[in-house]
Formats: structure tokens, C-alpha cells, sequence
């Protein structure tokens, strides 16, 4: 276990707070509004960094590897939510990106704080993935001395998988830990070393960034367009047929009859009207193209 240092600047204490259960809600809210319009410009500088992550990433997932993240408390249950939004967003199977959080499961919807100072479990959670060459595993920790995530991204490079350390402090030793290194500095919350504020809301962009940007260089978008989403409600499915259309230019009624004969899925309906062909030939297409609809459209 990493002794915790009085001097990381999430847990630093900002004076500008000092009084703030003396001031009325609108003040709060208005502190609390200035201090999370700092977070953008902080993801900004890593960037660099962000990018080189997302590009190592996507290039093992290219090649069938999987995205894990781990984290534990706040960062844990953003690391969930994250990878949970995935199969519904871009049609992926639900094992290709997973988050791991400390406790487990029961750590989603209630502290399980001291699950985190566990190193060996965190190891262990990388051998019960199976953890391999082709997977990326994105440790996730504001402070950056969870000893949970720096058991599993120990274990997780011992088994040759690329490692990424997500923080939001200086010279954390996950970057040290890490093969990339992303470090956003927020400075110290609003409520002293509540990271699930600042730093939380900065992870938050940071994951956004690692998952959207990784599935749109696998194709798993068509421009802007979730062309891989599942339509598994009747916003959803509206979603798709509009798709179809701005893709296709065709009409409502067109585009709805391709999308029943494709079983929903919003690729295979555009090449159907495209090329003039049957669900199955589109699927075939597709396919040969590893599934991306812009090579399909003009192969």
C-alpha cells in the first residue's frame, strides 16, 4: 500500500471554499458552476497524451483485443458506466470493453472504500479476465496511488497487455506504472479531497474520449452516426429509420422495409438501398469490408 501524501492537489484544501455553509444556494451553485468550467481546459493539455492512449488502444482492439478498465470508488463506478454504455451505443458485445471496480458489483451502489488498499485483488481480477497480449487495460484513480489499480495494471503488464494510468495528479504513480500516462490536473474541490466532483467529471470526459474515439476507428460509426447502435426502444428505433434516410435519402417507407428485412440493423438497410441488393448480399458486403459502411458503400 502507497502512503497517501498531504501534498497530491486533490486533496488539497482551496480557501475560496472555506466559508462555503455559510452562503446562500445560488452563491454555492455558482462557485461549484466556475470551478467544473476549469475541467475542459484541464483535459485540454492532456491531450497528447489522451490521443497517443486512444491510438494504442484501438490498433490492439483492431486486432481482437479487448478494452478493460479498473478503477474503485468514484472512478471505479465511472469506469462501469462508461463500458456499459457501449454494446446499446455502437453495437459491441458486451465482454469487448468491461470496467472492473473495486469490491465488485455490490460497489456500484454502495461504499466499498477499503476494496481499494487491496493490490492482490486487483491482480487477481486481471487473471480471472484472462488478461493477454491484445488487451488494453485503462487503470482509473484520481489520486493515482489506488493500490487496486496498480495491482491490476502490475498483473495486466505481466501478461503483456498494453497498460494506460488515468489520474488527475501530478506525477502519479500510475502513470509511472502505466505505458501511457494521463494525468489531468484539476486542483483541489470544492468539497476538500471530494474527488467525485472535479476529478470525477474530468475522468468522465477522459473515458468518453478513450471509448467514442476508439469505436469510431474501428468503424463502428459512419460519420457522426451510431450506425452499430442497438434499436432496442422506440426512440432507438425512430433513431435508426432517420439514419437510414439522411444516409440514403430515400423515404420513410423505403427505409422502414429495409430496416425490417435487415432485422434492425441500420448498415446492412443503408447497402440494401444502396446497391440495390438483398439483407443477405448487404451482410456478405459488409463483411468483406470488416464491417465499415463507408468502405462498403464505395467498394
Amino acid at each position: 500500500m502507497i502512503d497517501p501524501l498531504p501534498e497530491l492537489s486533490t486533496e488539497q484544501s482551496d480557501p475560496r471554499y472555506s466559508q462555503i455553509d455559510r452562503l446562500p444556494t445560488e452563491q454555492i451553485a455558482r462557485l461549484m458552476n466556475q470551478a467544473d468550467a476549469a475541467v475542459p481546459a484541464a483535459v485540454a493539455v492532456a491531450i497528447p497524451a489522451i490521443s497517443g492512449a486512444i491510438d494504442a488502444i484501438s490498433a490492439r482492439m483492431s486486432e481482437g483485443g479487448r478494452l478493460l478498465y479498473v478503477g474503485a470508488g468514484t472512478s471505479g463506478r465511472l469506469a462501469v458506466l462508461d463500458a456499459s454504455e457501449c454494446p446499446p451505443t455502437f453495437g459491441t458485445d458486451p465482454s469487448l470493453v468491461q470496467g472492473v471496480i473495486a469490491g465488485g458489483l455490490d460497489a456500484l451502489t454502495r461504499s466499498v472504500e477499503g476494496a481499494e488498499d487491496d493490490a492482490e485483488a486487483g491482480a487477481a481480477a486481471m487473471k480471472n479476465l484472462g488478461v493477454g497480449p491484445l488487451d488494453s487495460v485503462v487503470g482509473v484513480s484520481a489520486s493515482g496511488r489506488a493500490p487496486f489499480v496498480l495491482g491490476a495494471l502490475a498483473e495486466a503488464a505481466g501478461r503483456g497487455a498494453l497498460t494506460v494510468g488515468l489520474s488527475c495528479n501530478e506525477g502519479a504513480p500510475l502513470s509511472a506504472a502505466a505505458q501511457h500516462g494521463i494525468e489531468v490536473v484539476v486542483g483541489p474541490e470544492v468539497v476538500t479531497g471530494s474527488t467525485r466532483l472535479k476529478a470525477g467529471t474530468a475522468q468522465k470526459l477522459v473515458l468518453n474520449m478513450i471509448s467514442t474515439i476508439s469505436m469510431v476507428k474501428l468503424g463502428r460509426t459512419y460519420g457522426n452516426k451510431m450506425v452499430e447502435m442497438s434499436a432496442m426502444n422506440a426512440k432507438l428505433a425512430d433513431r435508426a429509420l432517420r439514419m437510414v434516410r439522411d444516409i440514403t435519402g430515400t423515404d420513410r417507407e423505403t427505409a422502414g422495409a429495409a430496416l425490417d428485412a435487415a432485422g434492425g440493423r441500420t448498415k446492412v438497410a443503408v447497402l440494401m438501398i444502396q446497391h440495390g441488393i438483398d439483407a443477405d448480399a448487404a451482410r456478405t458486403l459488409l463483411a468483406s469490408h470488416g464491417e465499415r459502411l463507408s468502405d462498403a458503400l464505395s467498394g
